[in-house]
């Protein structure tokens, strides 16, 4: 499924050059599909890429896999821990982009997290970005989203849960935040992140539609 402007998730590619750009440490955007036309299941592997640039020296990528009934409101689900959770999240630090090409596959891109690879302000990097599997039937009439942001995903609303062990709200990502300011300083990680789409880009996400009765 390609991005597409105006925040769109098509099975063909773009024909327009365009860039959409969303403050790191912002709500980041969403790609919507058209509703589904049948019922569609999503089972196995996850993986996308994206064709980006920073206004600072890195930036991290939080891609949220989600489902959204035909008024737009999300679905979500009971996880491990957490009350309310997407259907599958990745995330990526772009200066980790460095891939093992003798281990990656189009379905699982491996990071060997071996070398740190700061980014040149304004220049184009490509990066290919693991997505939790999945199994799940988007139900005729519901939307496939990928929020792409440089934070956790939060369920709007809240759930209101907490675990006793824990200090952190449960807000649809579990109790483990990527939130310390001595990790992610507002100097390298609160800039601008540009997407850059059209007919020479690689934007989409890989998914593992299993086709139905024929």
């Amino acid at each position: 499924m390609h991005l597409q402007s105006g925040e769109r998730l098509s099975g063909k590619a773009c024909a327009v050059e365009s860039t959409v750009s969303f403050k790191a440490l912002g709500d980041g955007l969403t790609f919507l599909t058209e509703p589904m036309e049948t019922a569609t299941e999503i089972t196995g592997p996850i993986a996308a890429r994206l064709q980006i640039s920073s206004s600072t020296t890195d930036a991290d990528f939080f891609l949220i896999l989600r489902v959204f009934s035909p008024d737009l409101k999300e679905v979500t689900f009971a996880g491990a821990l957490d009350p309310r959770t997407p259907i599958a999240q990745g995330w990526l630090r772009a200066s980790h982009r460095k891939l093992d090409p003798a281990l990656s596959k189009p379905h699982r891109p491996w990071h060997p997290h071996d070398e740190i690879q700061p980014l040149e302000p304004g220049k184009k990097y490509a990066l290919d970005i693991e997505i939790w599997p999945t199994c799940i039937v988007v139900p005729a009439g519901y939307r496939i989203g990928l929020s792409v942001r440089g934070k956790d995903y939060v369920h709007p609303g809240g759930t209101g849960s907490r675990l006793s062990t824990m200090k952190n709200d449960l807000t649809g990502c579990g109790p483990f935040l990527h939130d310390d300011p001595r990790d992610r300083p507002v100097s390298i990680f609160g800039g601008t992140t540009t997407i850059y789409l059209g007919v020479d880009e690689d934007n989409f996400v890989l998914l593992p539609i299993i086709p139905g009765e024929r």
